[in-house]
């Protein structure tokens, strides 16, 4: 009841919000240095952290199935398609910074919003109910999609609106981390799934110091270090799955346990 009054009460209030097109400011970013014939080589060239992590997540998942990775082979779906959208986004936001505007910005949060929707429909489907949540996945991502597909129409239309995008994140960001907390874990591992949380509003911290953290010694830019802490998040949920066990597993071990597990 929570969750889902939340969610209506995030929908109704964004509702009541005057559009928000997207400022063109946003593509002016601090470190615009060039190198190899490569523009904004930094914030081009630190993708490449996500093609690793998305690449070897992939590999991970893809991997004959370990009962202490995967009680179902089902429960994999939703990280098939997040390791997927981070590989993706390696691309996309290269494309983009290689000439920041809006036409190339879908490219950059399209594979992106793949990767949150996934995220959410696997803690759904690990903390809340397997059923729910991979039939939610499906429809989580097609949302998603349709957040940063109608800002970019609207945007070509002349009337910008990054509302549902807006939702789309921050609202499954925050539904995320109250069912993290809220529920108990069908698997250990949730420190490495709140680090990765915490990393990735530290992302969005380094994004919005962008040109202050490079007036540091114009170094390296706020954008460049959100792209590596966004991919360390990542990089945290890959070793959460290759850790994890079963929780009732983990229960039966302890110390003092009758060492007896319930009947799947």
């Amino acid at each position: 009841m929570l969750l889902g009054g939340l969610t209506l009460a995030a929908i109704i209030a964004i509702a009541f919000v005057p559009r928000i097109p997207q400022s063109e400011a946003y593509h002016e970013f601090a470190d615009q240095r060039s190198l190899l014939g490569v523009r904004n080589f930094l914030d081009v060239i630190s993708n490449l952290a996500f093609l690793f992590v998305g690449i070897s997540g992939l590999l991970l998942v893809a991997r004959p199935n370990s009962r202490s990775r995967f009680l179902q082979q089902s429960e994999r779906w939703p990280y098939v398609s997040c390791f997927l959208g981070v590989t993706l986004t390696c691309f996309g936001s290269a494309y983009y910074h290689l000439s920041p505007n809006n036409d190339r910005l879908m490219w950059d949060r399209l594979p992106m919003t793949i990767a949150f929707m996934s995220l959410l429909a696997a803690v759904i489907t690990e903390r809340i109910n397997l059923k729910a949540g991979l039939a939610l996945h499906l429809p989580l991502l097609l949302l998603g999609s349709a957040s940063v597909i109608y800002w970019h129409l609207s945007e070509q239309s002349g009337n910008g609106d990054l509302r549902p995008y807006i939702l789309v994140q921050y609202c499954s960001a925050v539904v995320g981390v109250l069912i993290v907390v809220m529920f108990s874990p069908r698997y250990t591992g949730t420190g490495k799934l709140l680090a990765a949380l915490i990393l990735y509003v530290l992302a969005k911290v380094f994004e919005s110091l962008d040109s202050r953290i490079f007036g540091l010694g114009r170094i390296v830019s706020g954008h460049t270090l959100k792209h590596l802490a966004a991919a360390l998040a990542v990089w945290f949920i890959l070793r959460m799955l290759k850790d994890r066990t079963p929780a009732a597993f983990a229960l039966a071990s302890r110390p003092g346990s009758a060492g007896i597990l319930p009947a799947s």
